[in-house]
């Protein structure tokens, strides 16, 4: 669970549209809340469902001790067996350990706890993530059993899942899945979704870091709090009421208007994808907030992963679709991605398995410099580790190995690959080389 992890970054202001804009996260902006919003979705504190079904926000509640019993079942504190730490929130630590359900063997659990001290507000705010996870029940989505509020610490408890966050599971497998396997989880990620966008529900933080990992493969939405911590900053708490965004996984429209959308939900569903088929990577690498703001402004979107089928980016671009109402729904998502599963030859087709071939080969491809072709073969983000291990010129990088991209930061196999195999190219290429 890395979004429990702390760490302190700068601060830094950006203008946008006449509004000034902060910063204390890399990643993550501040902006206004455009008061109608909060009435559009949540008018008198219920969104109207099929089959009247409805979700409740429990802010609406004048006691916020009411949502949590309306849907959330106590837990007696002697039936829960905490086991070991496993993260450290915003509130309080994050344990693993046991539940004993009458009738029923132990379960393994995730415990989330109240530290001592906490005021009103740290206790409702804490509680209301229970109150809205309590409201859910589908298999895509983390599952709450229970909470502890009659004794202290007060503690939320869900479902243990034991891969953790799915961004670090997928690093630490970097390239071991077959692409079904990662279609399989997109495919239940977007179920997830669907559920919650039919019950109106808003997530705006859909990210892979939010996105936990069973022992069976089995993604689960998470994070529904309305306070939170966000990666590494303990400073960054994200709050419904005008709080602040995560950049690279969030929509223009929100960005820019605060507009969040089951279709803004579906642009986070994009980069998601994104990450999930390069296995954990940073969405932009290290471009700043600034660029990637300006850079999706003027129209770019971020290429194919490495061995990513064309059928997959195209699906990312239809997510990342300029206009809210031109992007797909997450019911449209779910049968694009049931069809590629029950078709697996449309898969095969990748999106760049012959894009550097055909760049290196043609007489239009002219280097000078290491950093002309790491621009060139979309590996810019490793200019510096380049330079700063002394690769300069063009015949320096020829006998390059595996080992020494390894040292030099470059992990990822996919990366690995894709440098090699130019590097092969222009060990051969001869004359459309200016070295």
């Amino acid at each position: 669970m890395n979004s429990f992890a702390f760490f302190n970054v700068g601060r830094q202001g950006i203008r946008l549209g006449g509004a000034q804009l902060i910063t204390r996260h890399c990643g993550y902006i501040k902006a206004k809340q455009d008061p109608d919003e909060e009435k559009m979705q949540f008018q008198h504190g219920r969104v109207k469902l099929p089959g009247s079904r409805t979700y409740i926000h429990p802010h609406t509640y004048e006691d916020p001790n009411q949502a949590v019993r309306d849907f959330a079942k106590e837990i007696d504190a002697s039936n829960i067996r905490i086991e070991r730490v496993i993260g450290a929130g915003e509130f309080g630590e994050v344990c693993s350990g046991r539940l004993r359900v009458q009738g029923k063997r132990e379960i393994y659990v995730a415990i989330k706890s109240l530290k001592a001290g906490y005021s009103d507000k740290q206790r409702k705010d804490f509680l209301s993530e229970a109150s809205i996870m309590g409201q859910f029940d589908h298999p895509n989505i983390i599952r709450l059993e229970g909470v502890v509020t009659r004794c202290k610490p007060v503690m939320i408890i869900t479902e243990f899942m034991e891969n953790g966050s799915l961004d670090t599971f997928l690093k630490k497998h970097d390239g071991q899945f077959t692409v079904i396997q990662l279609v399989g989880m997109l495919r239940g990620i977007a179920s997830g979704m669907k559920y919650l966008s039919d019950m109106s529900y808003v997530h705006r933080d859909l990210a892979a870091r939010n996105i936990l990992v069973n022992s069976n493969l089995v993604c689960k939405v998470s994070d529904f709090g309305l306070s939170r911590v966000l990666e590494d900053d303990p400073e960054a708490a994200y709050t419904t009421r005008g709080g602040k965004i995560p950049i690279r996984w969030t929509a223009p429209e929100a960005i820019a208007y605060r507009k969040f959308t089951s279709a803004s939900d579906v642009w986070s569903y994009g980069i998601v994808m994104w990450e999930v088929i390069s296995y954990g990577e940073r969405p932009y690498w290290e471009m700043s907030n600034q660029d990637v703001i300006k850079a999706i402004d003027e129209g770019y979107r971020l290429p194919a992963p490495m061995d990513c089928p064309v059928v997959l980016h195209q699906l990312m671009l239809d997510c990342w679709e300029k206009g809210r109402s031109d992007r797909p729904k997450f019911g449209q998502i779910v049968t694009i991605l049931d069809k590629l599963i029950r078709n697996p030859a449309s898969l095969r087709e990748l999106a760049n398995s012959s894009e550097c071939r055909e760049d290196l080969s043609t007489p239009e491809f002219s280097v000078n410099t290491v950093d002309e072709w790491l621009e060139a073969i979309k590996m810019g983000q490793y200019k510096e580790n380049f330079s700063s291990a002394g690769y300069v010129s063009l015949d320096s990088i020829l006998y390059i190995s595996v080992s020494e991209l390894a040292k030099m930061g470059v992990t990822l196999a996919g990366h690995q690959k894709k440098i090699l195999s130019t590097v092969q190219s222009l060990q051969t290429q001869g004359p459309h080389v200016q070295v």
